[in-house]
């Protein structure tokens, strides 16, 4: 029984890499001083994932989508990005967002819509500047 969940697991990931692929979004085309203070407002995020993750998946899109630069983190083959998980945000769940504010405080966002509606806010209070 375990090997047919292996393989059901590793044939619905293969789907999801797949269409994710197939159908990748369009980016956003800004102006380079724009794109510059977006990117400066982003750089203390970090996105824990797994690859073949749905909820990941449509994370990453919406990263896609808006043109954020964020640093992407495989919590699911790195030891160390696993432990860093669990011990900051205190359960090994992705997508997690870690958000490093200018203080040097640290605040870890789950759930995919949660930190989707975070990020547009970012970009739509600096695009309203």
């Amino acid at each position: 029984m375990q090997i047919v969940t292996k393989v059901v697991r590793w044939a619905l990931g293969s789907l999801i890499l797949f269409f994710n692929w197939a159908f990748t979004p369009r980016s956003i085309k800004r102006e380079a001083e724009l794109q510059a203070a977006i990117d400066q407002q982003t750089a203390g995020l970090s996105l824990y994932q797994y690859p073949a993750c749905p909820f990941c998946v449509k994370v990453r899109r919406a990263m896609k989508r808006h043109s954020l630069n964020i640093h992407t983190v495989d919590a699911k083959r790195c030891e160390t990005s696993k432990q860093e998980l669990i011990e900051g945000g205190g359960t090994l769940k992705v997508p997690c967002l870690r958000i490093e504010e200018n203080a040097g405080d640290v605040r870890w966002m789950y759930e995919s819509s949660e930190i989707i509606r975070y990020l547009e806010g970012k970009v739509s209070a600096l695009q309203a500047a």
